[in-house]
């Protein structure tokens, strides 16, 4: 499970950073802390599927797009 917050942070961070969106913007944004937007991203948390949704929905993408195929991860 580990492998999937990870892959899911990456992709998180990516988007963010392809907008050119801080941390702190996205975080204020989401209505997340911004220490735990941190955590999100380095994938040390699981975050819910609620959260998944509202921060694609910040970042202008479909959720799906922040999900790993997968072959980015390890077997669950």
């Amino acid at each position: 499970m580990e492998q999937l917050a990870k892959a899911v942070g990456i992709r998180i961070r990516a988007e963010r950073k392809a907008l050119n969106f801080s941390q702190d913007a996205l975080a204020l944004a989401c209505g997340i802390d911004r220490s735990y937007m941190g955590r999100i991203e380095r994938g040390e948390v699981n975050i819910t599927i609620e959260k998944l949704y509202v921060i694609a929905s910040e970042l202008g993408c479909n959720p799906s797009t922040l999900l790993p195929d997968s072959a980015d991860f390890k077997s669950i």
